[in-house]
């Protein structure tokens, strides 16, 4: 017999590869998925949280009854009192920008296209150092120049900052592994919208349209709800660490809350093993 599929598809599962299109695109984002960030990112985040009256956000912050998780209305709490995240959130470096701007403004898009335009003003003062992440990024990227998938990057950040990060990564190596990058509006609406995927997807000639073997791999739940609107396979990248637990709340696939990852993987090693696993069982099959 085999084994029971688990709700949430871990890449060590014996059935992860059985489970999955192999792809032919990979899509990835970029902060807390292939880079480090996350100093730049709090301190850009609390600058703009100590302007929320100037900017005429503080009153549209969503109701804490609204939140998705109870942590979610704690955290809106805080900044609603104290005009910065809490200490735990930034010592953690466990959540996005853009999951705090949902958390924070939900349905509100108005409010978080005035969130993106203040960060990006105070990010300018802080970024420019960008490290891998977690190891083993460039070899993976590698690997699918290799193996001929095509790969694409994403962000909801501004292409200025994208571009230089990307030219100070690990040497500027990683610069000419990308066939294709969309950033901040290039796209017209920003992650969780599917708009900046399906732009990566047509300016890759993916002609097929949004499909399973194109895979999008990102760390948050922006990123996992971005891809299923647009139809690809959602990779979790779980460098963060979350628990079970965290899943079974933060994805409980109702018809509230749909969008669950396909699967999640711990690092890009192990997106690596999962993929070459993928194309080993989608070679081996006739026709």
């Amino acid at each position: 017999m085999s084994p029971q599929r688990p709700k949430f598809l871990h890449a060590r599962h014996p059935l992860a590869a059985a489970g999955l299109v192999a792809p032919a695109v990979v899509l990835f984002d970029w902060h807390a998925t292939l880079v480090d960030t996350q100093d730049a990112m709090y301190r850009a985040v609390d600058a703009l949280l100590a302007e929320l009256d100037a900017l005429g956000l503080a009153g549209r912050l969503r109701p804490a009854a609204e939140a998705v998780m109870s942590g979610d209305g704690r955290l809106r709490d805080y900044v609603q009192r104290r005009r910065r995240l809490p200490p735990e959130v930034k010592a953690a470096r466990r959540v996005s920008r853009t999951d705090l701007f949902e958390i924070l403004f939900g349905d509100d898009e108005e409010a978080k296209l005035a969130a993106h335009a203040a960060f990006n003003a105070h990010y300018r003062e802080f970024f420019g150092a960008a490290q891998p992440f977690a190891g083993g990024e460039h070899e993976l990227l590698v690997a699918l120049a290799e193996a001929g998938i095509p790969t694409g990057l994403l962000s909801n950040r501004e292409r200025e900052f994208v571009t230089q990060e990307l030219a100070l990564v690990d040497g500027g190596r990683w610069q000419e592994l990308f066939g294709v990058l969309v950033c901040g509006a290039d796209a017209g609406r920003r992650k969780p919208a599917p708009d900046p995927l399906l732009k990566a997807l047509a300016e890759l000639g993916r002609t097929e349209g949004p499909a399973p073997l194109h895979w999008y791999v990102g760390d948050s739940t922006t990123d996992v709800a971005a891809a299923k609107r647009a139809g690809v396979t959602a990779v979790f990248f779980n460098g963060a660490g979350w628990s079970d637990a965290w899943f079974e709340e933060r994805f409980p696939g109702t018809p509230e809350r749909p969008y669950v990852p396909d699967v999640v993987v711990d690092d890009c090693r192990q997106l690596r093993t999962l993929i070459a696993a993928c194309l080993a069982r989608a070679a081996s099959q006739p026709g």
